[in-house]
C-alpha cells in the first residue's frame, strides 16, 4: 500500500497557497495529505510536533519571515525537509536558506507540476539518508558518551579536541572540556613512553592494549590500557581516536593478591625450617649444658658457653621468625585516626628531633573513625615513619603527613625527601625478609602490610630515586549500619 506524503503548505496568502497544492495534486505517482498554515506561530508549533512528512514555507509570513521560521524549526530539532518559496529570486535569501538547513530553494512564478514532484521526491531521499545517518551517530554518540573507557578524538599530535565524561573521570577533571587542547602525552608518567606512543602514531602504526601510568589533575597515578589508531575524515584530514581502560582497581588487587601469596608461602616456609632446625638445636642446647655441669675448667666453659648463648640466640630468632608469620589475634575498636596519629608521631618525637627532621602535618580536624587494632596499627605506622626518617639526611629532612577522606576511605599519606627507593627494588618493597639495611631483618614492612590488609586497607607507594616516597595508607571508614 503506497505510503501518504503528509506536507504542510506555510503561507499566508491563500490564493498561492491552492495553486501550490494544486501542482502537487496533479503528480500522478504519489499520495498526498496537505494543509494549510496561515498563521507563523501554528506552523512553527506543528514543525515541533514533527507533523508532516515536508514543509514548504513562504519567504514572506506577515512581521517574520521564512528564513526566521526556519531558524526557529531547527532549532526546535526539526528534522523534516524544509524548502522555502518566494515570490522572485534572490541570490541572497537562496544560500542564507541553504545555509541555515533548508532543503531547496524555489520561486513561486516557476513552480510547476514536473518541479514539484521532483523537489519532493529528492527532498524525501535524501531526508530518509540524512535521518539514518543521524540515528547512527545518535547510536554512536550514546555508546561514546556512555562508555565506562574514557574515549577521545586528538590531532596528529595528541592534542584532545573531543572526550567522553568517561575521560574526565578517569583523569579527574570533572567537567572533560578543561582537557580540550591538552596533551596526551603531557599526562603519562614516562616521558619517553609518550614519545614512543606519539612517534608510532604519526608513522600511521596503530597503538594496541599498551600499558602505561597516567597522571591526573588531582596528582594521582592511574594504570591505563591504551589502544589508538590513525582515522580520516571526509575531507582527507587525519586524527587519532584512542580508549584508555583504567587498570588501577585491577593491578592493585593483582598486587595484594601476590603479596598474600608472598607472605603465605614464606609462613610455610619458616614453619618447616623451625621445625626442622629447632629439634636438633635443642639437643645441642642441652648437650652444652650437660657439660658445663661435667667440665669445670674455665677453657672448656668458655667454649660450652659460647655455644650454649649462640644456641639460644638461634631459638630466639627462629621464635621471632616464627611469630612474624603467624596470624596474630586482632582486638577491633571504633577510633579516630587522628588518636593513632597523634599517638605515633608522639612516640616518633625524640627520633625525628635526634635527626632534626622537619615535621608538616595536615590533619583535619573532623574526625575519621576506622575500626582497628590501635596497638597493631600503631606498629604499622611506627614502621613506615622510622623508615621515612632514616632515609632522610640528618639536618634536612621534611617529613610531610596528610589525612583525607576518599571513596569511603581515610587516606594518610607519609611523604619523606630521603633518598628514595630505585625503581628496581620497588616489587620487592614488601617482601619478607628482603632488606637494604645492613642489620635489617625485612620484616618491617612485610609486617606492615599485613596488618594493613587485616584491617581490609592497602598501601600505595610511589618513589622517586634522590627525591623522596610517598606511603599512602588506606584504611576503610567505619560505617554505622545499626538501625535506630
Amino acid at each position: 500500500m503506497q505510503k501518504t506524503t503528509r506536507i504542510l503548505i506555510v503561507d499566508d496568502d491563500e490564493d498561492d497557497f491552492f495553486i501550490t497544492s494544486d501542482y502537487i495534486k496533479e503528480i500522478e505517482e504519489g499520495k498526498f495529505l496537505i494543509q494549510w498554515a496561515q498563521q507563523y506561530n501554528a506552523a512553527l508549533q506543528l514543525m515541533r510536533e514533527h507533523a508532516f512528512d515536508i514543509y514548504f514555507v513562504d519567504f514572506r509570513l506577515g512581521a517574520k519571515t521564512g528564513i526566521d521560521l526556519l531558524k526557529e524549526a531547527i532549532a526546535s530539532k526539526c528534522e523534516e525537509p524544509i524548502i522555502l518559496l518566494t515570490g522572485k529570486g534572490n541570490r541572497e535569501v537562496d544560500r542564507l536558506a541553504m545555509k541555515i538547513g533548508a532543503f531547496d530553494y524555489l520561486v513561486k512564478s516557476e513552480l510547476n507540476t514536473e518541479k514539484l514532484e521532483r523537489t519532493i521526491r529528492y527532498a524525501l531521499e535524501r531526508s530518509s539518508y540524512i535521518n539514518a545517518i543521524r540515528r547512527n551517530e545518535r547510536k554512536f554518540r550514546n555508546i561514546f558518551e556512555q562508555s565506562m573507557d574514557a574515549v577521545f578524538i586528538a590531532d596528529m599530535h595528541l592534542n584532545f579536541r573531543e572526550m567522553n565524561p568517561a575521560a574526565g573521570d578517569l583523569l579527574e577533571a570533572g567537567d572533560p572540556s578543561e582537557l580540550l587542547g591538552k596533551k596526551l602525552p603531557d599526562l603519562l608518567a614516562d616521558s619517553q613512553e609518550a614519545y614512543r606512543i606519539l612517534t608510532s602514531l604519526q608513522s600511521g602504526q596503530d597503538i594496541n592494549d599498551r600499558e602505561l601510568e597516567v597522571l591526573t589533575s588531582g596528582g594521582n597515578r592511574k594504570s591505563c590500557i591504551l589502544s589508538a589508531s590513525v582515522e580520516s575524515d571526509l575531507e582527507g584530514q587525519h586524527y587519532i581516536q584512542g580508549i584508555l581502560h583504567d587498570i588501577t582497581n585491577l593491578k592493585k588487587t593483582e598486587w595484594l593478591t601476590l603479596q598474600a601469596e608472598k607472605l603465605a608461602a614464606t609462613g610455610r616456609l619458616v614453619r618447616t625450617l623451625a621445625h626442622e632446625v629447632r629439634n636438633p638445636l635443642n639437643n645441642i642446647t642441652l648437650s652444652a649444658e650437660q657439660l658445663q655441669l661435667e667440665y669445670t675448667d674455665e677453657s672448656n666453659q668458655l667454649y660450652l658457653d659460647v655455644i650454649r648463648r649462640n644456641s639460644l640466640r638461634i631459638s630466639r630468632i627462629i621464635t621471632e621468625l616464627l611469630n612474624s608469620s603467624r596470624q596474630t589475634e586482632f582486638e577491633l575498636h571504633v577510633a579516630a585516626i587522628q588518636e593513632l596519629l597523634d599517638l605515633v608521631l608522639t612516640e616518633a618525637a625524640d627520633t625525628m628531633s635526634l635527626q632534626q627532621v622537619k615535621l608538616d602535618t595536615q590533619i583535619p580536624e573532623g574526625e575519621l573513625m576506622v575500626l582497628m587494632d590501635k596497638e597493631k596499627l600503631r606498629i604499622a605506622f611506627m614502621n613506615i615513619i622510622v623508615n621515612a626518617i632514616e632515609a632522610m639526611q640528618p639536618g634536612g629532612g621534611e617529613l610531610i603527613i596528610r589525612l583525607s577522606e576518599k571513596n569511603g576511605f581515610a587516606v594518610t599519606e607519609i611523604n619523606d625527601n630521603g633518598t628514595g627507593i630505585p625503581a628496581e627494588n620497588m616489587g620487592r618493597l614488601f617482601e619478607p625478609y628482603y632488606t637494604s639495611k645492613r642489620n635489617g631483618m625485612g620484616l618491617g614492612l612485610a609486617s606492615t602490610l599485613n596488618i594493613v590488609q587485616s584491617h581490609k586497607g592497602f598501601i600505595d607507594v610511589h618513589s622517586t630515586e634522590g627525591r623522596g616516597t610517598s606511603f599512602i595508607v588506606n584504611l576503610p571508614l567505619f560505617q554505622n549500619n545499626t538501625d535506630h
